[in-house]
């Protein structure tokens, strides 16, 4: 089951974001005009300047500090003093649109130059041995009020609030892989100015997050490795408006700008099952629901869109039940994962089961030449070049792929693929880098949406793979490292069991209340995914947090993904349509409609409404669709507490949903 093969990868005063892109004060959409042109860098003494979008960026080439200065005057410090030492730079050459030294020392050749409105600042490592940098250090201008960070959908967090600085949060002391977050940035906000911070050489990069004096730092460290192919590192420093999503607004311009962002449009145009991602709910499927019977239960609700997976193991959803969800209107399609390799006498999961020799020929080995152990110490990993340098004579996943889509199924949901945890192999047979390891992912997962016209999902996508993907399960999902203890605590969360209806996806749990704080309390939460990526790709919860999983998150979760026009996901199984169809049903029926109209759209607008944050605003398109959802218990502007107002271009008046009415 997917449980089981997957790898695991304010201020006080309202912050707003203009209901359109052209209304942002410094970071116009990738639509708009271009940014003046850029000007000469002025070299003085040991400071370098350099034009940006909305003022003038100032790098101390004794230390890497970088200050600027606003066109309306302010000063904002876009880092501190690097916390590697550095050592004594060399002489500064200046070129038409930036400058360049070293620091001799080191090993370390430093570029910087105006960008589209940006600071880019490129770091080479020209030594032999390999080393760190820990640069930038952001947060410590007296000025920063909120730190964003991408972990899952997005965060907002005060630097100085007293849960997020404490070890109940568990955000002090973490390091986390760029690669494997879901966007490569972070942010911080100042009133009405702020900082955005993109990492384009996101491999070999952590970001660290500290605390100083009760206020929140975030510090970027890199790791330069010839073996690794990690020699160069690269930041793009912006100023901003001050908005908590504008670091998202950013990276979707950046991503234009570099052809890499995706359309679900296209994506559509090209495989047209795609198009019944639109308005769908998600479900994994579980015992007789997996039936053409159970499939014609659920459409009975009145459940018109549908995404249906169901479980690798030996009863797979067949012919008659795939067809009967295709005449309902429902994508349906099988879990499956490349990732893993088992011995195939002893194998747990038919996914992890191979031909020939490919286990344990096919799995990555570390630097000591022993295997990379898989997921739960079963098996290893697989290694994506050794499938690919087999590929020309051998198409095993495409025969894997055929045989598991034999039964009509035209989705498919591959796990890990996207979620960056990648590997560097050394294996004499199929060595390769984390680089190649994610080149390789992205060949395959494109073959799967192109040549066989799936529509492709993978687990907790990274944006590097929003090209390929039609919809992720795990984006959405602000994960926090306590969710992972509860869930290892099966006496309360349950196990695998019964068959039919696992308990650790059907019993209903209670997170401890720093977990659910972390992760959904929704003053903290802003869409940063959603604001870089919605017309990309659908984004979605990950799937063993069922929306009946978690009953106190429950009104929460249903307005966050009204908010963010993102669906819900489910598990079907046992009695769980009698018990809790028609809820299904009913919240469906309301997402439906505005998910066809705007699913497609970018979302163009986020604010909130009240200085405790807990109205907020989002709008998508050029007005198709404004949410404004009350997390809080007062009413405010007629909404009621709980509730979520949705209108459409061209209503009178809007749809209202109170989800915590839905069974009443």
């Amino acid at each position: 089951m997917p449980f089981i093969t997957s790898s695991r990868t304010a201020r006080a005063a309202a912050v707003v974001l203009a209901a359109t892109l052209p209304c942002v004060a410094l970071l116009p959409s990738a639509d708009a005009a271009p940014p003046r042109p850029a000007q000469s860098a002025r070299v003085h003494g040991h400071l370098v300047d350099l034009p940006v979008r909305g003022g003038t960026a100032t790098v101390d080439t004794a230390s890497l500090r970088v200050t600027a200065r606003t066109d309306a005057g302010a000063t904002v410090e876009l880092s501190a003093p690097a916390a590697t030492a550095l050592g004594t730079p060399g002489p500064v050459t200046a070129s038409a649109d930036g400058a360049r030294w070293t620091y001799p020392g080191s090993g370390l050749t430093i570029t910087v130059r105006a960008d589209k409105g940006r600071l880019l600042v490129s770091v080479r490592s020209t030594g032999t041995a390999d080393r760190t940098l820990q640069w930038p250090v952001t947060g410590a201008d007296p000025a920063a009020s909120a730190l964003q960070l991408p972990r899952g959908e997005g965060l907002s967090i005060p630097v100085a609030d007293t849960f997020w600085n404490s070890s109940e949060a568990g955000l002090v002391g973490s390091k986390s892989d760029m690669e494997s977050q879901s966007l490569p940035l972070w942010g911080y906000s100042a009133g009405r100015t702020g900082a955005s911070y993109l990492v384009p050489t996101d491999i070999g990069t952590t970001l660290n997050v500290g605390s100083e004096k009760g206020r929140l730092r975030a510090t970027a460290e890199h790791t330069f490795s010839r073996g690794d192919g990690t020699t160069d590192y690269t930041v793009a420093l912006s100023l901003t408006d001050g908005s908590p999503v504008a670091p998202a607004l950013d990276y979707r311009a950046w991503l234009k700008e570099q052809g890499q962002l995706g359309s679900l449009k296209r994506k559509m145009a090209a495989a047209p099952a795609n198009q019944k991602l639109l308005g769908a709910f998600h479900a994994y499927v579980w015992g007789q629901a997996r039936t053409a019977e159970g499939v014609r239960k659920l459409r009975a609700l009145g459940v018109d869109r549908m995404w249906l997976g169901y479980d690798a193991d030996d009863n797979p959803m067949d012919a008659a039940a795939v067809a009967a969800a295709k005449k309902a209107g429902y994508l349906v399609g099988p879990y499956d994962s490349f990732a893993n390799g088992q011995d195939p006498k002893k194998s747990d999961t038919p996914t992890s089961a191979w031909p020939d020799k490919l286990y344990p020929d096919f799995c990555v080995q570390k630097a000591d030449k022993t295997p990379e152990t898989g997921f739960h110490d079963r098996g290893c990993y697989m290694s994506s070049q050794a499938f690919e340098k087999a590929e020309p004579t051998h198409h095993y996943l495409a025969d894997r792929t055929r045989k598991m889509t034999a039964n009509g199924a035209d989705s498919y949901f591959l796990d890990v693929d996207a979620a960056g945890e990648l590997f560097r192999d050394h294996s004499d047979a199929h060595p390769m880098t984390k680089a190649q390891d994610r080149a390789n992912r992205l060949a395959r997962m494109k073959r799967l949406a192109d040549d066989d016209h799936l529509a492709l999902g993978s687990e907790s996508a990274g944006a590097w793979a929003n090209q390929v993907l039609s919809y992720d399960h795990g984006s959405g999902t602000p994960v926090t490292d306590g969710l992972w203890k509860a869930e290892r605590d099966k006496k309360t969360w349950g196990g695998y069991t019964p068959a039919k209806a696992p308990d650790a996806f059907f019993k209903p749990a209670e997170l401890p209340a720093n977990v659910a704080k972390a992760m959904y309390d929704p003053t903290y939460r802003v869409p940063l995914f959603e604001t870089a990526l919605h017309d990309s790709l659908v984004n979605v919860e990950r799937w063993e947090l069922p929306y009946d999983k978690l009953p106190q998150q429950k009104t929460d979760r249903a307005l966050l993904a009204m908010l963010y026009n993102t669906p819900l996901n489910f598990v079907i199984g046992g009695d769980s349509l009698e018990k809790n169809g028609s809820e299904l049903a009913a919240l469906q029926k309301y997402f439906s409609p505005l998910h066809q109209a705007a699913g497609t759209e970018p979302m163009t607008g986020f604010r909130t409404l009240t200085a405790d944050r807990t109205v907020q605003r989002t709008v998508f398109g050029d007005g198709t669709l404004t949410v404004t959802a009350n997390f809080g218990t007062k009413a405010h502007d007629g909404l009621p507490g709980g509730c979520v107002d949705a209108k459409l271009k061209g209503d009178k008046q809007a749809r209202r949903l109170c989800p915590a009415d839905v069974n009443r």
